[in-house]
């Protein structure tokens, strides 16, 4: 199938989903997460704002926050286009709607978190395999963002938040895209870790 076909299927099957079986998701995925041993000590974890049908991540950012762990959010860099950039959230953050419609934290120079002080980055999906591969949106955020861990340049664990029914078999991976370390969806961690 092809890849911008195998999306749009991935997508209509989560705009299904109902806000009751995404809040029950939200909440299972936040357990399996938290529990985590790389999650017992205060980090610095990036997390996103989710948007339309992706699995939610307010409840879950609030409880990453709660654990006493510093919380990034990506804006597209303003200076380094199709890459990311990473600020850190505070209770007086300033927010504002990136092209995309995503809300996102106002640039504030003191609140950049260099990628290589990251020590988890949870990174959204539409679709991910049995090797970890990860079907985005189609921009290349995060395959760019990605490539310095995938090299191993940069020290951070890139976890995949999913629902059960984004799992695939195998999907057609591209040379550029970089596979996840760990999928947690609401029935199991996926640990793709040698």
């Amino acid at each position: 199938m092809p890849q911008q076909q195998l999306r749009q299927q991935q997508l209509n099957a989560r705009a299904k989903l109902s806000d009751a079986q995404r809040k029950s998701a939200a909440q299972h995925v936040g357990q399996h997460l938290l529990a985590l041993p790389e999650l017992q000590q205060p980090s610095i974890i990036a997390s996103y704002h989710s948007v339309k049908a992706e699995l939610p991540t307010a409840t879950l950012n609030a409880q990453i926050l709660a654990q006493g762990h510093r919380l990034a959010l990506p804006i597209l860099h303003p200076f380094r286009r199709g890459h990311l950039l990473f600020l850190e959230v505070h209770d007086n953050t300033q927010w504002t709607t990136n092209r995309y419609g995503i809300p996102e934290p106002c640039l504030t120079v003191q609140d950049v978190v260099p990628l290589h002080q990251l020590q988890i980055m949870l990174v959204p999906l539409v679709a991910f395999d049995r090797q970890g591969n990860r079907l985005g949106m189609g921009g290349g955020y995060y395959d760019r963002t990605l490539q310095w861990w995938y090299q191993g340049r940069l020290n951070v664990l890139p976890i995949g938040l999913a629902y059960n029914e984004q799992y695939v078999e195998k999907l057609p991976a591209q040379p550029w895209d970089v596979p996840l370390a760990m999928v947690i969806t609401p029935a199991k961690v996926w640990d793709f870790r040698g």
